[in-house]
């Protein structure tokens, strides 16, 4: 009877503990979208030495879609935060292609591997006022993942994009996106940021835009709207 008394009690305890617990987390998750007002971009470490080793997904791709990512923040006005490692002693410069996309942007150099623990970084992105850090870079297992982390625990909401992420090989950008949201970010490709920025396409001042950039970054998509240019009546 003591044992089955005990068994129920702790029943009770594990209902109780989880109907006070799944409000909180339901709480946490993060459910409003991405603006160009509450967003701030932070690209790392898109160096020749870190490029030369990815092997998660192809550096064309990569390349691409940062690129793209980085033309979206500037056609919305959304401050970009870029920094590099070691660039003169080991890493290289930033690549070409990034930097092309965001020509007035003066990368970091830094020699902490947790971008968020130089404060140059950090406060660069603190002194935007933005809550949602859109990040991506390289490697994303540990150049990525840490200022994610320590992001997360000042209580920023982060937003990991993973096809402009990389690493040196496909699981460790695996489980570095597994790790990633369990901590609370939230995992993201390039095209669905830049169209959440968008919002609407009744927004003139910006939809041209855009448009180029889906152009000139997601050829797939934009195949379709020429198809149906060159057919419409």
């Amino acid at each position: 009877a003591k044992m089955i008394k005990r068994l129920l009690d702790l029943m009770v305890f594990v209902l109780l503990s989880v109907a006070y617990v799944a409000p909180l987390h339901a709480a946490s998750r993060v459910q409003d979208q991405l603006t160009p007002e509450n967003s701030v971009e932070l690209l790392i470490d898109y160096q020749p030495q870190f490029a030369f080793a990815t092997r998660s997904t192809d550096i064309d791709s990569l390349v691409n879609n940062t690129a793209g990512l980085a033309k979206a923040a500037r056609v919305f006005k959304v401050p970009i935060v870029i920094t590099t490692i070691t660039a003169q002693a080991f890493a290289g410069p930033l690549l070409q292609q990034v930097q092309t996309a965001a020509p007035n942007i003066e990368p970091i150099d830094r020699t902490i591997i947790n971008a968020w623990r130089d404060e140059r970084v950090a406060t660069a992105v603190r002194a935007t006022g933005r809550k949602k850090i859109v990040m991506a870079g390289l490697w994303t297992d540990n150049c990525v993942m840490l200022p994610a982390l320590s992001a997360l625990a000042e209580g920023f909401e982060v937003y990991v994009v993973t096809d402009a992420s990389g690493d040196y090989d496909p699981v460790s950008h695996e489980r570095a996106v597994q790790r990633l949201v369990q901590a609370g970010a939230i995992p993201i490709t390039w095209l669905p940021v830049m169209l959440e920025w968008q919002a609407d396409w009744s927004r003139g001042a910006t939809a041209g835009a855009v448009n180029q950039i889906i152009r000139e970054h997601a050829a797939a998509m934009s195949a379709g709207a020429q198809y149906h240019t060159a057919i419409a009546p």
